[in-house]
């Protein structure tokens, strides 16, 4: 009976191997039906990044198990006190569950409703969010009240399609429509000498993004979060490559990074990329977009695919990925309630 089922928090550090086993198989189930054509994350890397302690966030980590079996799995977080963000951040919870097919539509997925609450009202959050790519998800959030806020693209370039003459001219017009303007790549972390300056201009770019209607609060930065960041990324074995263009006085005016895995040797992430509005239209975000994209293809012969996601709304570098020949994907949407709607849906 599905009263019976009880959400149990769970402790990845403290959790036993029996735990470890149900959670992976889930996993397994979960990552076959939403990203059945990309490589799965291997358990030890999983395990270790759930691990890992983070000083900026909170985490929360829930199953709903009969016999062995875990049929559904909840994870949220929202901003902890020591987060640069928590000022303007600290209302927002950030929720995420997934439900067995086979059990579907019993009512296991509302159970989570309560659980989401009460960690919303530990935390004072009054705004939760949710993010989804499936029908069934769709129609479960939707029938919450949630409000969509944002729809994402994800978009995929197959590299043997690529032109990569035209991407050689793009690199070429660069350097002559901003001959002051310097080209730097780095491969691997980031020297530590750059951090401070660095985060600050991320943190500028980070909040020129279009989230639409989403609410984010501010997006801050840190040395510290970077550190915590690069740790993150080690524990998976992940390289991060970083290509910049710095102005004559030193102001980093564009930024974009990509990281690549040894668990998935054919796909690269494409991360953020961002152009500071006083330097926009000079062809500085197709000028980095090229030259990494360039640099990348001699690193990584066994890639196949650049993978990347931008709002809907953000015309301008939809436009330069398309021209690079990137396609649509999948769609994702991002909604949010309050915490009184919420609590009038249990």
């Amino acid at each position: 009976m599905v009263e019976e089922l009880i959400p149990t928090a769970v402790d990845p550090v403290a959790a036993g191997r029996d735990f470890w086993t149900r959670y992976h198989e889930l996993r397994r189930l979960q990552h076959s039906e939403l990203r059945p054509d990309d490589p799965l994350t291997p358990d030890d890397v999983v395990e270790a990044q759930m691990k890992k302690p983070n000083p900026f966030d909170f985490h929360h980590y829930f199953e709903i198990s009969r016999d062995g079996v875990m049929l559904s799995w909840f994870n949220g977080e929202t901003v902890a006190p020591a987060n640069p963000e928590y000022v303007t951040n600290k209302h927002l919870y950030w929720a995420a569950g997934y439900v067995r097919p086979d059990h579907r539509r019993r009512g296991i997925g509302t159970k989570w409703l309560k659980v989401i609450a009460e960690l919303m009202d530990d935390h004072g959050c009054t705004l939760v969010g949710f993010h989804t790519t499936q029908d069934t998800g769709h129609a479960f959030i939707q029938r919450l009240g949630a409000e969509p806020k944002l729809t994402e693209i994800e978009s995929r370039l197959k590299l043997s399609e690529v032109d990569w003459s035209m991407l050689e001219r793009w690199v070429d017009e660069g350097q002559r429509r901003s001959p002051q303007t310097k080209l730097e790549i780095y491969d691997g972390p980031l020297p530590e000498a750059m951090w401070p300056e660095f985060a600050v201009q991320r943190s500028t770019l980070l909040n020129t993004i279009p989230f639409e209607g989403l609410d984010v609060g501010q997006i801050i930065i840190t040395p510290d979060r970077i550190r915590e960041h690069q740790e993150r990324v080690a524990l998976a074995g992940e390289v991060t490559h970083d290509v910049m263009t710095r102005e004559p006085d030193g102001v980093i005016s564009g930024m974009t990074d990509v990281n690549w895995a040894p668990y998935r040797r054919t796909l690269i992430e494409q991360q953020f990329t961002g152009v500071l509005p006083a330097a926009r239209g000079r062809g500085i975000g197709k000028w980095i977009k090229a030259a990494m994209l360039l640099h990348v293809r001699e690193l990584y012969p066994d890639a196949e695919w650049v993978v990347t996601g931008n709002a809907h709304s953000n015309a301008p570098m939809l436009k330069i990925n398309r021209t690079m020949g990137f396609k649509a994907y999948r769609t994702g949407v991002e909604y949010q309630m309050t915490r009184d709607e919420l609590g009038a849906r249990i």
